[in-house]
């Protein structure tokens, strides 16, 4: 039979390993977070499917509402078709003004690009979230706010251990680990990235 003092033993011991254990993963990975980039910070970068508002001032008949298409082309009356996806609007501008160039004189040639629907940004959480899934939104997610789209991690879930998987520009795929057990008590708020276009979230 066990004496209330064995009890009392294992317990504090049982207290203590609980301790351990979940020191070793309430630790900020060691990365530098501040090295990834802020989208919100840069202009941005034209994709599929998004909506765009191009004005030709004092010829409304050139001026047009278009959505990019699969093949990331859009078409313009006068100028055809024209790559878009992949372009900021400003280098977008650039290009619409010297293909008018073309038919107009410059000096008649004044032309906005403003993109009116985003609908080409998205983000996947997979893993051992509550529901796992691609989700686009109008405007940048974090970290916390893709996890909370997806329902946050469940319960067999190893939350400290979740990292991002972002493609990098030569193809190759960074490993940006997040110990969302921390993030989630408002801590280590650098681990709150915000997420670039066809980022993973991945909860093991």
């Amino acid at each position: 039979m066990t004496r209330p003092r064995d009890v009392r033993a294992l317990t504090v011991i049982m207290v203590l390993l609980s301790g351990l254990l979940l020191g070793c993963t309430q630790k900020i990975p060691n990365y530098p977070y501040e090295d990834e980039p802020d989208p919100r910070g840069e202009e941005y970068v034209i994709g599929v499917a998004d909506g765009l508002n191009i004005s030709v001032w004092k010829n409304g008949d050139l001026s047009t509402q278009t959505n990019v298409r699969p093949d990331g082309t859009i078409t313009m009356p006068l100028i055809g078709d024209l790559k878009a996806a992949g372009m900021r609007p400003s280098e977008l501008k650039q290009e619409i003004t010297k293909r008018l160039a073309q038919y107009l004189r410059a000096e008649d040639i004044i032309v906005s690009v403003a993109v009116s629907n985003i609908q080409s940004y998205f983000v996947t959480v997979a893993g051992n979230v509550a529901q796992p899934g691609r989700f686009t939104n109008q405007s940048y997610l974090t970290v916390l706010d893709a996890l909370a789209l997806a329902g946050g991690p469940n319960r067999f879930a190893d939350a400290g251990s979740t990292v991002i998987l972002r493609r990098n520009r030569d193809g190759t795929i960074k490993r940006i680990p997040i110990n969302y057990e921390i993030l989630k008590r408002g801590k280590g708020l650098e681990m709150n990235l915000v997420l670039v276009r066809g980022d993973q979230v991945f909860v093991p």
